[in-house]
């Protein structure tokens, strides 16, 4: 389980939240709600470990994630809001590289047919710079099936989607939950999952 205790968030003098509890079981989803500047992704930051709350402490499996870092670490991935691809990478190299720096082994068919549950048929092969933002999206996104971890943390993933794309990551989605994972998801948008948790920042 993933849960935050007590957490408190500043930027710039600027108290963001304050006093917030939280928490996620396998099987399970937290919907992070809230207008621009509110402190989402500061919020999904501090639940991936990469900053640390002004007050508080964010817990994995009852332990702080600083005590379990890097047993944490692989339990988890974190994409945020921007499509963090190398343009100059192929859509099949980008997924194949930052399988690598997961510690993992990707044999090649397995990588054409993420990218092709993907909508990427097609695509695999040119560089990342001629795809439009959406597909740029996509690659990034194939992550999630390549890259086996019990916790995902999405900052706005549904960003820059068509239809065809929400329905099939919010299958992808369930399927994970399904499967006893956990998600963290900040969303403007309506989220076609079953209900999950809502924080309202």
């Amino acid at each position: 389980m993933l849960s935050g205790h007590d957490l408190s968030c500043v930027r710039g003098g600027h108290p963001l939240f304050a006093r917030l509890d939280l928490s996620v079981e396998p099987g399970h989803w937290l919907h992070v709600r809230g207008a621009n500047g509110t402190g989402k992704t500061s919020l999904l930051r501090l639940l991936a470990g990469l900053a640390v709350p002004d007050t508080g402490q964010v817990r994995w499996c009852g332990h702080s994630i600083g005590q379990v870092g890097p047993d944490f670490r692989r339990e988890l991935i974190y994409l945020g809001h921007r499509a963090a691809v190398k343009d100059e990478l192929t859509a099949h190299e980008n997924l194949e590289l930052a399988a690598a720096l997961d510690g993992c082994d990707l044999a090649q068919p397995q990588t054409l047919s993420v990218l092709r549950r993907f909508g990427l048929r097609g695509r695999e092969d040119l560089p990342v710079r001629f795809l439009s933002v959406g597909q740029k999206r996509r690659v990034l996104l194939s992550r999630l099936v390549t890259r086996k971890a019990r916790l995902w943390i999405l900052d706005e993933p549904f960003t820059a989607l068509d239809t065809n794309a929400v329905n099939m990551l919010a299958t992808v989605v369930g399927e994970h939950l399904s499967d006893g994972g956990m998600a963290v998801i900040t969303s403007h948008q309506a989220v076609p999952i079953a209900a999950g948790k809502v924080v309202d920042l």
